[in-house]
């Protein structure tokens, strides 16, 4: 955002310097840049900041007292709750599709909410400590600008970490830390230039990264998905000419499935042939809750084709907004330019806990601990709605529920909301109505397992009830949204 205060001071001009400053600050706060109980800068810094006297600001902040437009106290200076506006004309209203985009992830924590881990479960003392230490180090640093790859400690450890439990072989000098999958994502998009170009979307697949697509000027071209994985065939037979496949290999995002073996080469090969990239969305791969997880598409990579994108978002939290790329040798030179340029890592205090907490074994441990703990979650919920006569299946750290013919899915997630549950419907998750699925996901990782059972009751309750009640509840308020269920 711009500073309010940036107003150009004309020193040959007739007008007083002192008056110059009053008219630019009286502006800032009539049209509304500066809202109703905005602190301003002392005089004193003011005055370092235009390279002015101080007594020249201080007559200025002196007639805007006298005018009531700030007011002074010992804590510092306001603008006056009388005379400020405390809106901005030029502003625009949020658009309603990004409600609609973001529902899932901006409604909690709630009651199976997907993206988010197990609240009850995270150390979350011990890595208040390790962040606190952090926190003081990146204070008491030289103020000079970190490498915009990321902290070299956290790249260091994600390498050794990806080569043991993703059989991803690469150097610390690949890698790129960001702002979660959107912030890879973006950087990818960027450095591979493909405006105007075909995108091998999974259908269903993650809206976001579709969306993504979008703006970046790709056309996602959907290609169904099956116990296999993504239809690669489908995709060589009907969009040869794409530029980029974007995929999630281990753990189908949102259907759970892992790309089999001969579906990977042959991705593989295609994108060999044909000079075209993939994205390797490693979504939820390092939480294989049955067997071992399959390694990385891009361990598999001879070729240099795939950018292989990883989060801590599931693993220890999303509000870390902590990701990395892996970047194939060909496009590490370009990647730490625009990284560089316009996309660098997030602030060295964050990357610095993360590296310690990894470096430590503390992540690997909890990785253990949550497995177990999320299995058995997933599998009493998927009893508690069996018992009630409902389809289910498991997918990742989800139970996919199949609702009955007629009910739409996001009319039930609607309706869920006024009673603290968040699952999330699964056919905007498909690119077409017409080949869109009915159901709800569900994250089993947010409630205890003696919680679930109320939970999943309240639910079918709601999946139960008939579609005219659930219509007549929709325009329940937000703040009722965010109750929890009264068993829970």
């Amino acid at each position: 955002m711009t500073n309010p205060l940036q107003f150009n001071l004309d020193r040959s001009a007739k007008p007083p310097l002192a008056e110059q400053i009053r008219k630019g600050i009286s502006t800032a706060v009539e049209n509304g840049a500066l809202r109703a109980g905005a602190r301003l800068p002392s005089w004193r810094d003011l005055a370092a900041q235009l390279g002015v006297a101080r007594g020249t600001v201080r007559s200025a902040y002196e007639r805007l007292i006298d005018a009531q437009i700030i007011v002074s106290s010992r804590s510092g200076t306001y603008v006056s709750e009388l005379r400020a506006k405390g809106k901005r004309p030029d502003i625009p209203p949020e658009p309603p599709s990004f409600k609609e985009l973001y529902r899932d992830f901006s409604t909690g924590p709630a009651i199976f909410q997907m993206g988010v881990p197990a609240p009850d479960c995270f150390p979350a003392k011990l890595m208040a400590r390790i962040r606190a230490r952090a926190v003081r180090a990146e204070a008491s640093a030289p103020p000079t600008y970190p490498d915009p790859r990321g902290a070299t400690e956290l790249r260091r450890e994600i390498a050794a970490h990806v080569a043991i439990a993703r059989a991803l072989d690469c150097a610390p000098s690949q890698i790129f830390i960001t702002s979660g999958f959107a912030g890879a994502l973006g950087l990818a998009l960027r450095v591979l230039s493909l405006e105007g170009r075909n995108a091998w979307m999974e259908d269903p697949g993650f809206p976001i990264t579709r969306r993504g697509l979008e703006i970046a000027r790709l056309t996602p071209v959907p290609i169904p998905v099956d116990g296999e994985g993504i239809d690669v065939d489908h995709g060589v037979l009907h969009a040869p000419d794409a530029a980029l496949a974007i995929v999630t290999p281990g753990q189908q995002a949102p259907l759970g499935s892992t790309l089999s073996v001969a579906r990977r080469m042959r991705l593989l090969d295609w994108a060999a042939r044909s000079g075209a990239w993939i994205i390797e969305d490693d979504y939820l791969s390092e939480l294989q809750l049955e067997g071992r997880a399959a390694p990385a598409l891009a361990s598999l990579d001879r070729a240099g084709r795939v950018l292989h994108i990883g989060t801590f978002s599931k693993t220890i939290s999303p509000t870390l907004r902590l990701g990395f790329l892996v970047s194939p040798p060909s496009l590490v030179a370009k990647l730490a330019e625009a990284a560089a340029s316009l996309a660098p890592a997030p602030g060295p205090s964050t990357q610095l806990a993360t590296a310690e907490f990894m470096r430590d074994g503390h992540y690997m441990r909890h990785l253990r601990r949550m497995k177990r703990v999320y299995a058995g979650r997933r599998e009493t919920l998927s009893g508690c709605l069996q018992a009630r006569g409902y389809e289910t299946s498991a997918a990742g750290l989800a139970v996919v529920l199949k609702l009955p013919d007629a009910v739409s899915d996001t009319a039930v997630a609607r309706q869920a909301l006024a009673h603290g549950l968040a699952p999330a419907p699964l056919s905007p998750w498909y690119m077409s109505p017409k080949t869109a699925l009915s159901g709800l996901l569900l994250n089993a990782a947010t409630l205890p397992e003696q919680r679930l059972k109320a939970a999943a009751d309240r639910l079918c309750d709601i999946i139960e009830t008939p579609a005219q009640a659930r219509a007549g509840t929709d325009s329940r308020s937000a703040a009722q949204t965010k109750q929890p269920p009264d068993e829970c």
